[in-house]
């Protein structure tokens, strides 16, 4: 096998060529980028409730805790 190879590099070569491109070919993506890929991941995650917003209370309670402790304190020394 070998030896059909050196007398002939250049059909070795081309034979190969086709069965890199012959490879390549099913490997096959559907998206021409990673951009394109991480687009179709985000929109389907959102179809399935995965990026949900919650409303953040926090700063509603932090609101309600300062302005008992001004009146409190305003009552204390008032």
């Amino acid at each position: 096998m070998d030896s059909s190879r050196r007398r002939n590099p250049q059909a070795a070569l081309m034979s190969l060529e086709a069965a890199a491109a012959s490879t390549r070919g099913g490997f096959g993506c559907m998206f021409s980028s990673s951009e394109e890929f991480e687009t179709a991941l985000i929109t389907e995650r959102r179809a399935q409730g995965r990026y949900v917003q919650r409303r953040m209370r926090w700063p509603a309670i932090l609101f309600v805790g300062c302005a008992l402790m001004v009146a409190g304190t305003a009552l204390l020394l008032g």
